[in-house]
């Protein structure tokens, strides 16, 4: 397989994160929306203002047949808890900001990271208003964290308002739990690897020289141009790691022909003869 580097890191850590973005003042955007992602790969979505609940991986749907209590909590929490305190939160937020019209968006990331060879797990809360860091939940000591000055009001009501032993045994016990159990049902799947083709394209003699790599797995993947060994950076254009529809990925990086010296020429003429020139490493690290 041409410039594919068969080098893979066993991930030693996992991480179990919920997305999940609220808004108000927009008739076309849901009230509230969550996404749940199990080491980046997204397990399933929720919209309270359609009543939709969806699992996107088959190892999520074995999970909630295994245990039917998580769909109907995770039906409670999307449809009920959350919305109820997220609506809450932004209405407080407009009259602390004298903000009476317009959209106003609320977004919160919390989940927890385990390391599976040291047992370390560490948990993460934090929240963001109208697209900019506002507070986050500092674990050490227990306590919020306004990121900009006008949280500190926030800050001092969740302070005195929040059970934190409730969200703290959240952090330590329940999500690592979670996560576990997803895991074990999970892990085929997720530790997978596909090895991607690779192929050289260049649509006329003045435009650049693409390389493109697609259907491999994970989406943890280097991708550059290199002579005699060494990594070319002059009149290099690094694409971006794209989704497949069969859930692998892609991805591409040109050479511009203007950037090759007269006398390096020939070399260029012969690339699919050379599999030195174009090279991608993916690592499951």
């Amino acid at each position: 397989l041409r410039g594919f580097s068969g080098h893979l890191v066993p991930t030693m850590k996992h991480s179990l994160k919920y997305f999940i973005t609220a808004s108000s003042g927009h008739p076309n955007i849901s009230e509230f929306q969550g996404v749940g992602l199990v080491d980046g790969v997204e397990a399933g979505h929720c919209d309270s203002s359609n009543r939709i609940l969806e699992l996107r991986q088959d190892w999520a749907k074995k999970i909630l047949e295994k245990d039917p209590r998580q769909l109907h909590h995770y039906s409670y929490v999307c449809f009920e808890n959350l919305p109820d305190f997220f609506r809450g939160e932004i209405s407080r937020l407009k009259q602390e900001f004298d903000q009476s019209g317009g959209v106003h968006i609320l977004q919160r990331i919390d989940g927890c990271e385990w390391d599976d060879n040291t047992g370390e797990v560490t948990g993460l809360e934090r929240y963001g208003y109208n697209g900019e860091d506002f507070i986050e939940l500092d674990l050490k000591t227990l306590t919020w964290i306004a990121l900009k000055p006008e949280a500190a009001a926030t800050k001092l009501r969740w302070d005195a308002e929040i059970n934190i032993n409730t969200t703290v045994d959240f952090f330590t016990k329940v999500c690592p739990l979670w996560l576990s159990t997803v895991w074990d049902i999970a892990r085929g799947s997720l530790q997978r690897t596909v090895l991607p083709s690779v192929s050289l394209l260049q649509k006329s003699p003045s435009s650049p020289i693409s390389c493109h790599a697609t259907g491999f797995y994970p989406d943890r993947a280097v991708m550059f141009w290199r002579k005699d060994g060494e990594e070319i950076h002059e009149g290099v254009d690094h694409g971006e790691i794209l989704p497949n529809a069969d859930e692998t990925f892609q991805m591409s990086i040109d050479l511009s022909v203007s950037s090759v010296k007269p006398e390096d020429w020939s070399r260029y003429e012969k690339l699919a003869l050379d599999p030195d020139l174009c090279f991608i490493h993916v690592s499951l690290k």
